[in-house]
């Protein structure tokens, strides 16, 4: 290896990632791919969770254009075979913890870092939604992207956030992902980076109860409804039920009746850009239901 030509950068497990050369062909996490690609990266290629279908989740790609991208699998179905013969010089991971890599098995992602240099971004409960993006930022910089990110755009939403958390008579918001037609996981503010950030801004995000997991709390419809949200954050990845399938459940067609619905997506990319466009949805619901007086 050539020390003059080597490309170096410490991931979040401490890992010094080296690469033989500047990496151009980059395979990445889907959501790490749509960040890169908000700074101007375009990756090779993109994998997903196994949480994911056999194609990509147009949830999580951001504004990747996908119809011209390689996918290599998601899960347990990512085919390592096809990736490595891709010939890629980079791989782009994301973990929840540990250091461990998300969306694929361990062994697979063991044999995977065998061969290709992997970077690992952490985007879990351990980081604040600045810390992520200053992390993609400084791994955009050193990928030498073209883009400038969107600080300014950023700082605007943000502002006006502030001004309408500010605003009398505010409503309270809930996050959850529909788990089908009786069941809701309520999300826990303080375990997801966006969420905790969006209650330092000002946003009165509803806790729910104590009991049941770490991030999530698994509840009946009519305990989500008996919370009386005015601003529901719904779950849009493809792993989330599709609203058409609540519907005959009466608890959820009366949040729907009390509630604004707002698109959340808690694998967005993690770019100034998208989070500008995060807020700004939350404002424009904080500030109709308040002239509504809801």
């Amino acid at each position: 290896m050539n020390p003059g030509t080597s490309w170096e950068f410490t991931d979040d497990r401490g890992h010094l990632t080296v690469a033989d050369h500047h990496p151009t062909r980059v395979v990445a996490y889907i959501q790490a791919g749509a960040t890169l690609w908000d700074h101007g990266l375009r990756p090779l290629g993109i994998f997903g969770s196994h949480h994911d279908g056999d194609t990509p989740d147009p949830a999580k790609a951001g504004e990747l254009p996908l119809a011209e991208l390689r996918h290599f699998g998601a899960g347990s179905d990512l085919d390592l075979d096809a990736l490595h013969a891709a010939e890629p010089d980079l791989v782009v991971a994301v973990s929840y913890g540990g250091g461990q890599v998300y969306g694929i098995d361990p062994e697979a992602a063991k044999h995977l870092e065998e061969r290709i240099p992997v970077v690992v971004i952490e985007v879990g409960k351990d980081r604040s939604l600045d810390g992520v993006r200053d992390r993609f930022t400084e791994l955009a910089r050193a990928l030498r992207t073209t883009l400038r990110p969107a600080e300014a755009e950023l700082e605007r939403a943000e502002r006006r956030l502030r001004a309408a958390t500010a605003r009398p008579g505010r409503p309270r918001v809930l996050a959850l992902s529909a788990a089908g037609a009786d069941t809701a996981y309520l999300a826990r503010p303080l375990t997801w980076p966006d969420l905790r950030s969006l209650t330092e801004l000002g946003v009165e995000l509803i806790e729910p109860e104590a009991a049941g997991g770490a991030n999530w709390r698994t509840a009946e419809w009519s305990e989500a409804a008996a919370l009386a949200p005015g601003i529901l954050l719904t779950d849009v990845r493809a792993n989330a039920a599709p609203r058409d399938r609540l519907q005959d459940n009466a608890h959820w067609r009366a949040l729907e009746e009390r509630a604004r619905i707002v698109p959340w997506n808690p694998e967005a990319p993690s770019s100034h850009r998208a989070h500008a466009r995060f807020l700004d949805t939350v404002s424009d619901a904080l500030e109709t239901a308040t002239a509504d007086g809801a």
